[in-house]
């Protein structure tokens, strides 16, 4: 890696998510990893997980993941029976029961299964549950006294440092003028930056063209559709 790309790595400590990329802590998501990291502690064993999209629920729920062996279903996929044995349990997208009395059904029967098994619960979605449209009052009593935690949308520095540890993971040094070009007109998620860098890469190695400010214009625009 340059001097230059090194300048830009902040001193913020990174998780590795199961078969993922690093999971990179900062202050916009630091008490939302503190909050998964003592999931023992968690008041009967549940925790909401909220954040905008793109703000690193899934990656962070694959981490918590690896660390408790929990399945990570889709809220539409819930399957109690193969779940008995599971040690925890990740739901995804779980605000999207909302005028849903099949899948808030499944959910209430989720619930009680983990609470009678003393087994953790992640929820995950963008707004808090009381937010959610839910028909079914069991439920509503439930989620209503579910622990928060609350993802913020990745700043510039968290953005920065992920994509030059990108960079340098496929043995790519970049500028700090890339960076900040980047910075300023991608999509703001973990996503959006490792899609990005991809491109990039690919479009370097297929053009046989250094890492520029005029490359990263042309696949942004290939990106945006534009």
């Amino acid at each position: 890696m340059s001097n230059s790309a090194e300048q830009l790595v902040l001193p913020l400590p990174a998780r590795l998510a199961l078969g993922r990329d690093d999971f990179f802590i900062a202050p916009c998501n630091a008490m939302a990893v503190h909050q998964l990291d003592a999931w023992r502690d968690w008041p009967h064993q549940k925790l909401a997980l909220i954040g905008p999209t793109g703000a690193g629920k899934t990656h962070l729920a694959h981490v918590w993941a690896s660390q408790t062996g929990a399945e990570i279903v889709d809220v539409f996929d819930i399957d109690i029976p193969r779940l008995e044995n599971a040690p925890a349990i990740v739901v995804e997208g779980a605000e999207n029961v909302s005028g849903n009395p099949a899948a808030q059904e499944q959910l209430f029967h989720l619930y009680n299964a983990m609470n009678a098994s003393k087994r953790p619960l992640l929820l995950t979605g963008q707004t808090p549950p009381a937010r959610w449209k839910i028909e079914l009052p069991d439920l509503v009593s439930r989620l209503s006294a579910m622990p928060l935690v609350h993802l913020e949308t990745p700043d510039d520095a968290l953005l920065g440092m992920m994509m030059v540890k990108l960079f340098s993971d496929r043995q790519l040094s970049v500028s700090p003028e890339l960076i900040a070009y980047l910075l300023k007109h991608m999509d703001r998620s973990y996503g959006d930056a490792v899609a990005l860098v991809q491109a990039l890469d690919r479009a370097a190695f297929s053009q046989k063209r250094p890492l520029t400010v005029p490359l990263a214009k042309q696949i942004l625009a290939g990106l945006h559709g534009r």
